[in-house]
Order: C-alpha cells, then structure tokens, then sequence
C-alpha cells in the first residue's frame, strides 16, 4: 500500500493537530501513536522520497534481492514493550547475524570469542587458558584508558587489537585510535567460548515482507488521522512554514544544530558511502557482512543483500540464479551535504550540544527526538523505545 500522500495545493486545506518532521523510525512511531491511540490528526513530512528514515529498504529492479539502501540495518532487542509494539506492524523472520571479518588474506569470526582466538594464535586453548593468555598480553595496557587504542589493548591484548580493531577503526572514524575517546570500543563483546552470534538480544530478526511493508503498515493503522508529505524541506518550504509560524504542535527529528542554524557551530558526525554492484555470481561472499581490517581494503566492509533472507526462495534468491547485490561501505568524513551517521561526540561536541538543548528547553509546542534530534547514537529499538516514552509524557497535553 502506499503513502497517503497531500497534494502541494491542499495544503492550506490540512488542518493538522501535530506537525511530525522526519518520517524515520522515531517521527513514524510518534506518528502512529498520536493519530491512532489520541486520534489526533498528523501531518508527517520528510525530505526524502520515501518513508522509514535510515531504515528503508528497495527491492532490486534487476535481481529481486531487497537491499538496505543506507547500510545494513538489523533488528535486535530484549526491550519486551518494544518487541511488543513493533509486531502489531510486522512478523520478524528467525534471522541470526553474524559477521566475518578478513585479515592478511585470512578470514576470522567476529565478534573475537574463542574460535577467533584459537584460530589467530594457532592454539587450542580451553576458555580458562585463553582467558590467562589475553590477561598477559593486556598487562602492558594503563590502568585507566586515555584513548581507544589503550582500551583496546585493555581489552583484548596488543596483537589482536593490532590485527582487527586499529587499522578497521582508522578506516572507520578517519581518525587514528589514539586520538578517539575509550568509550567507542566498550561496546565491543569478547568472548570466551565459540558463540559468534553478533547481538545477544532476547529477540532478533528481519521483517519478513521488508522494511517498507512494515512501515507502511504502521501507517495504515492510522487511518484518515495522518498525512503524508514527502520531498519537502522543513526549512524552505513555503507552505510549511505558515505552519511553522502558526506555532504548530511539533516534533523535530532532524539535526538540533542545523535547527538553530548552527549557531554554536556543527556537531560532528561520521558518514559512509556506499558503491553498489551487481555481481555475476550466485554468491559473492558466503555471508551478509564480511569486515575488512587492513589498510590496503580501502571499504571496511562488504554486505550481500541476498544472505539477509536465505528464507525467500524466488529465483533470485535460489541457487543458479547468477547474480547477486553487494554494497561496499567507505566512511567518510561529515560534511553538511552528507548524510550523518554516527554521532562523534567528543567533549567540543558534548559542550555544544549542551547548549543547544538550553535552547530547546525554552521552546514551546516542540519537541526535538531521534538519533539526529537527541545528537545521540540509537539502535533501531532504542529510537522505538525513545519515541513510546515521549509519547507517554505528552499524551495527556495532546489528547487534552
């Protein structure tokens, strides 16, 4: 089913309720509760041609294959409320991710656990031995981290840190690892027996009939509450703007600086590109994401669509089919005419997002949500999580 979407020329007609900016995971959840639990109506626009944000998803006109068009995006959470709400809109296939990652022309399971480390040192260690082995090589580490590389040796020990995080995270941030704060890499899970799964999430899987029949599906459980407007700037659209000075209800989930002009200048972000390729063969790599930690790769890593749904079994996605799609994925460094996707957040950021939000405190009938909106780094649950909360604290002002 597709959008509901409001002619350019009824604009003046609309007399919406709320005024929703972004229609990625955080405006769309908002949307759906307000027009459908208050039965308020929403007007929900967004600067791209489609819907769900970072998270959409095409199918491929010439092979079939579904692609993530803005990197692979993988659902994932032990949030109970969450997995709740999002099956109201979708069913999740039984989907495991896992990831590899090549090394002097050696591919290894990633995240390291025991079979990463047995195979790098060529040993057989019992998880207690190898637990001791790391132990030793993390003895050189300070006792209190300054930067990543410190972390990282804290971690896991100088020559797997060498092998697979210092030249990957170089490539990754375009920023060296002892120059980026020790905070990035305490995420990274190391284990000690020979589970790679990626995520240890109570629930995990992809939406069955994809990411665009899931949002869409959200909107349908609207009804005649919401419209939709998209290719449409918030900041330079005429008709948009009457309703900017008509002090609209609003939520914001666009960037916070951009908002005030940047004001007290740019918080840095980190983008990527990412070069398709049709490729002639039925498989290119054998699984969804293949990391590559040296230098002389200059992408950090590749996906191939086609093993996200090993499910499916049209002919694209059947043995003999000879094509297949993978994205090269190259980050970059953030300019204002790239896509932000990873908050850097150092302190300069931290002290000027401070600020920004002094403002936002002050205004009135807006609200400022989301990974672009909060300037904070968000899985796909946790965006979900955010926006179910926020409509707790503001259902009773708007349903009033």
């Amino acid at each position: 089913m597709s959008e509901k979407v409001v002619k350019k020329e009824e604009i003046e007609n609309v007399q919406p309720d709320v005024l929703i900016v972004g229609a990625g995971l955080y405006g769309l959840t908002m949307a759906e509760r307000i027009a459908s639990r208050l039965g308020k109506k929403v007007l929900l626009i967004d600067r791209r041609s489609h819907i769900g944000g970072n998270c959409y998803s095409e199918f491929d006109t010439e092979t079939g294959i579904e692609c993530h068009k803005y990197g692979a995006h993988l659902f994932h959470t032990s949030d109970e409320r969450v997995w709740e709400y999002v099956n109201q809109f979708t069913t999740f296939t039984n989907y495991i991710h896992k990831v590899y990652i090549t090394h002097n022309g050696e591919v290894f399971p990633m995240p390291i656990n025991l079979g990463t480390i047995n195979q790098f040192f060529h040993t057989a260690y019992t998880p207690e031995e190898a637990r001791a082995e790391i132990a030793k090589q993390a003895a050189s580490a300070p006792i209190e981290p300054l930067n990543l590389a410190e972390q990282g040796v804290k971690l896991i020990g100088k020559p797997l840190f060498d092998a697979f995080i210092k030249n990957y995270t170089a490539k990754q941030w375009q920023t060296p690892a002892e120059e980026l704060s020790p905070e990035i890499i305490k995420r990274l899970p190391v284990r000690y027996n020979y589970n790679n799964n990626y995520f240890k999430d109570t629930h995990e899987g992809l939406p069955t009939a994809g990411y665009e029949a899931w949002f869409q599906n959200m909107i349908s459980a609207c009804g005649e509450n919401i419209e939709i407007r998209l290719n449409v700037d918030y900041f330079d659209d005429p008709e948009i703007k009457k309703l900017r000075k008509a002090k609209i209800m609003t939520i914001y989930t666009g960037p916070i600086d951009k908002f005030y002009d940047y004001k007290y200048g740019e918080l840095k972000w980190r983008s990527i590109e990412l070069e398709k390729e049709i490729v002639e063969v039925d498989d290119y790599q054998g699984c969804p994401v293949m990391n590559y930690a040296d230098l002389k790769q200059k992408y950090t890593r590749i996906h191939e669509f086609k093993h996200f749904h090993p499910e499916r079994t049209e002919d694209c996605y059947a043995e003999g089919s000879g094509k297949t799609v993978i994205f090269k994925e190259y980050s970059k460094t953030w300019t204002r005419d790239d896509e932000p996707y990873y908050p850097v957040n150092t302190l300069d950021d931290r002290e000027r997002l401070a600020r920004y939000k002094d403002l936002a405190d002050d205004e009135t009938n807006m609200i400022f949500g989301g990974r672009l909106g909060e300037y904070a780094y968000y899985d796909m649950d946790k965006t979900i999580a955010s926006a179910l909360q926020k409509f707790d604290e503001i259902k009773e002002k708007l349903g009033s």
